[in-house]
């Protein structure tokens, strides 16, 4: 007897354990049930307000783009006024340092063509003026003179001479170098 009281109450726990489970089943499919609707819901929600909250993005979007261009067009302005006054601080400095390079070469080309004995264009001109005074000097003599013979008119080209030697202004070195060349 107590073997078929065993069995018995197996049965039973077995039927019992078969309700738990069917139970439990039929919950768990009720839920899956009631998630599959909520998400049928919010789909057919977002569908419907969906339109609306994307044209709302949309918009929002449009804003941001505009502030941020009006941001990078500021700073690209500021670089920009940045760059230029280095450009022009740049500039001005390399005029100086061409200006000051430019002085040094003029200035040793003078040194090498006074120590070689070439004439400056000062001196070209003031022997141009010299020149041209000596001619007048010349034309007064001959005007003065009584167009004779040769011989009277070598006295009269030795005081031309003799005056414009008297006028003349003293030569410096390397024109005296020269003049002493030439002769």
């Amino acid at each position: 007897m107590v073997k078929k009281l065993k069995s018995i109450s197996a049965k039973k726990t077995q039927a019992a354990g078969g309700l738990l489970d069917s139970h439990l089943a039929q919950t768990v499919k009720d839920s899956a049930q009631q998630i599959w609707l909520a998400g049928m819901g919010a789909f057919s929600k977002a569908q419907a307000e969906g339109g609306k909250v994307f044209e709302t993005l949309v918009k929002e979007g449009l804003n941001l783009q505009k502030k941020t261009q009006g941001m990078a067009e500021e700073k690209i302005s500021e670089v920009t006024g940045k760059m230029s006054a280095m450009a022009d601080t740049v500039s001005a400095k390399a005029g100086q340092n061409w200006d000051k390079l430019e002085a040094i070469f003029e200035q040793r080309t003078a040194k090498a063509m006074a120590k070689l004995g070439v004439p400056t264009a000062k001196d070209v001109a003031a022997l141009s003026q010299r020149v041209e005074e000596l001619a007048a000097a010349v034309a007064r003599l001959n005007k003065g003179a009584a167009p004779a013979k040769a011989a009277g008119r070598k006295p009269a080209a030795n005081a031309a001479a003799k005056t414009a030697a008297k006028a003349a202004p003293p030569m410096k070195a390397p024109a005296k170098r020269a003049a002493r060349k030439a002769a």
